[in-house]
């Protein structure tokens, strides 16, 4: 992933080692000791001279490891380098093994990295270049049957051991790669879905501000231009309807600017700020009331309480959505609002005697954005309706 992500979805970089690398140091801890042993045992067991010059080249794997095979060890084996490193291991060791015998202990460190390093066929190649000299050097001492025996059990404790260690080495070396994709995987993952998730979070933000500016700023300009269109039509025959008008237009604006600032500000409706749901929903009919001129009666029904949040939320939106349909669509001389209190429920209703409409067609953002609103608390709406009997809407939600 790129580094210039944005903090959302860049994956946090985990702080995990390989398992290889935990046992690297492990590794390196028993190389260094059997190197050591080596070169005291050379120096110890062989005349001044031979154990001087096998110690110096027993010593010289340690540059070599150090700048060469310690950074391939657990990577690309296809590597030309690797064949270089082990070239110049088996160099060293035999090498030191002809100087002194007894440099041969060596081959305990030496023989298992060939099988870090590369895969087990060539490793068993390698590890026969490795065991060459010495074998050839013991066969050309005219040995009794007893040396033998004795060398040949040497010599597979030594291939054993190495293969053994080796292998099971390389184990843990494709168990770590293996786990270091898998990690790798993981965090891009999780960056895939960090930022599917931001965006599903922008789009279902997006529905919401659409909804809330759809129930109240559009349906408030939707109101104010009827009104004024209204007042416009008074206007030198009855200045005093007109007056009227233009009055509901402005307390009209004033709640849209209230309900603009609610929003920007993500506080609770405009029109349950310090009030209950029913008086909310009470208001609301009443000021259909004045702007059509219709008998809009309003009653509540059950004990009154308060609900949360969102229950009172989506009861109010579908309160008006419900009541700008009707002043927009109906052309309904009688409305009537309820709102009906239950022991685990409330149900509102609205029914005008308007002209009604035909369920099941499009009918815009409006009936739409209702459902999503009452099936997000749980809920349950039905519109009932037919062409010239008017419209029934019906809400009940959780209490």
């Amino acid at each position: 992933m790129p580094d210039d992500l944005p903090l959302e979805t860049a994956p946090r970089r985990m702080k995990t080692k390989d398992a290889w690398d935990w046992g690297l140091g492990r590794w390196e801890a028993y190389f260094g000791l059997v190197l050591v042993s080596t070169a005291m045992y050379a120096l110890v067991g062989e005349p001044w001279g031979r154990g001087v010059v096998a110690t110096a080249l027993l010593l010289a794997m340690v540059p070599w490891y150090v700048f060469l095979g310690r950074r391939l060890i657990g990577r690309d084996r296809t590597d030309a380098a690797v064949y270089v490193y082990i070239a110049g291991l088996i160099l060293l060791c035999d090498a030191a093994i002809l100087a002194a015998p007894q440099s041969s202990l060596v081959l305990f460190a030496a023989s298992p990295q060939c099988f870090m390093l590369v895969r087990w066929q060539y490793s068993l190649v390698a590890l026969v270049l490795l065991n060459a000299v010495p074998a050839i050097r013991f066969l050309g001492s005219d040995p009794d049957t007893g040396a033998i025996v004795s060398f040949a059990v040497w010599t597979a404790v030594v291939i054993g051991f190495s293969m053994f260690f080796g292998i099971w080495i390389d184990r843990i070396i494709d168990q770590s790669r293996e786990r270091r994709e898998l990690i790798q995987q993981l965090e891009t993952t999780r960056a895939e879905l960090a930022e599917v998730s931001r965006e599903a979070g922008v789009m279902a933000e997006r529905e919401r501000m659409a909804a809330e500016i759809h129930d109240t700023l559009a349906q408030g300009f939707t109101s104010i231009l009827m009104l004024l269109q209204a007042a416009d039509a008074y206007i030198g025959r009855d200045p005093e309807s007109a007056r009227r008008q233009v009055g509901l237009a402005a307390r009209t604006a004033r709640e849209n600017l209230a309900e603009a600032r609610a929003l920007v500000a993500a506080l609770p409706p405009a029109p349950l700020g310090g009030s209950s749901l029913d008086e909310a929903v009470g208001r609301l009919t009443e000021r259909l009331r004045e702007e059509l001129g219709v008998a809009a009666d309003y009653t509540l029904t059950g004990e009154r309480r308060r609900l949360s949040a969102g229950a009172e939320v989506v009861l109010l939106r579908v309160a008006q959505e419900s009541l700008a349909n009707v002043r927009k669509h109906a052309k309904a001389d009688r409305v009537e609002v309820g709102l009906a209190y239950a022991a685990e429920s409330v149900r509102l209703e609205i029914r005008d005697d308007g002209v009604g409409f035909t369920p099941g067609a499009s009918h815009g953002f409006g009936l739409h954005g209702m459902r999503e609103r009452v099936g997000q608390v749980g809920g349950s709406l039905d519109v009932r309706s037919e062409p010239g009997a008017g419209t029934a809407v019906v809400v009940e939600v959780p209490a």
